[in-house]
């Protein structure tokens, strides 16, 4: 077992419900410090956003993010120097496109994100038919690789995500990219095929972008991932302060 599950699975032995904030490394000169101040305010892993340049999964918000962040001249190496000076004992993730690592070489990314501090990943556009090759170099450098469920998934393909994902499993909310949403989605559905099949911790993420929804989310998930509502108040000009605040507000409701 990788010890990021190692860590999650403990997390939800202690009865604490996982808050994930997502960051896009780069948008901002001093993004490892809006981390740092998530850190402060209750976040138990980060989501550490590597831009690319045709983001599948990312809505308005996190594609606009990750423009400034690329226009900067953000790479995968630049995120990785940058937080080999983070201090924080929290798991970090890293999320981004294939293409990143298979440009930068599998096996060589996967071992400069453990040497950064990144014990897992979430690679949405990698299908299971086309992950050994990256499982393997993830497994060299104990490195879990995080697979997605969404609604549309077949129960036969759920109990497969299941198997293979490592540390936890994304449930998507919904049928959509990134953003904000005005209701809770399908999400419990989702989580509720997962549990039929495994016990792996499940966190849910898609279209969560207030305290309320985040603890209807996490009354039924192991955890929760907040992503283009946090972006934006960085996008906007928000301070660490404004990030610890908004983070804290969300710990409080889902304890």
């Amino acid at each position: 077992m990788k010890s990021l599950e190692v860590k999650l699975r403990s997390l939800r032995a202690e009865g604490r419900k996982a808050l994930v904030p997502y960051f896009v490394a780069g948008a901002t000169p001093d993004w490892t410090r809006h981390v740092e101040a998530a850190v402060l305010g209750g976040a138990d892993v980060i989501e550490i956003g590597v831009p690319f340049s045709d983001p599948m999964m990312d809505g308005v918000v996190i594609q606009e993010a990750a423009l400034r962040s690329l226009e900067r001249g953000t790479t995968l190496e630049s995120i990785c120097q940058e937080l080999e000076s983070l201090e924080t004992a929290i798991p970090l993730l890293a999320m981004t496109y294939y293409n990143i690592f298979l440009h930068y070489g599998l096996s060589r990314a996967a071992g400069r994100l453990r040497e950064s501090g990144i014990t897992g990943a979430i690679v949405p556009d990698l299908s299971l038919e086309e992950s050994d090759e990256w499982c393997a170099a993830c497994d060299e450098h104990d490195v879990a690789t995080v697979f997605l469920v969404a609604p549309s998934t077949p129960a036969s393909r759920v109990r497969e995500v299941a198997r293979r994902s490592q540390g936890f499993v994304y449930a998507s909310a919904r049928m959509a990219v990134t953003g904000a949403a005005s209701d809770e989605g399908e999400g419990a559905r989702v989580v509720a095929s997962l549990r039929e099949v495994s016990d792996v911790p499940v966190y849910v993420g898609i279209g969560i972008s207030t305290p309320t929804q985040a603890a209807v989310a996490a009354s039924f998930s192991d955890g929760v991932i907040v992503g283009s509502a946090l972006v934006k108040i960085i996008l906007e000009g928000g301070t660490p302060s404004d990030v610890e605040a908004f983070v804290r507000s969300f710990r409080e409701a889902i304890l």
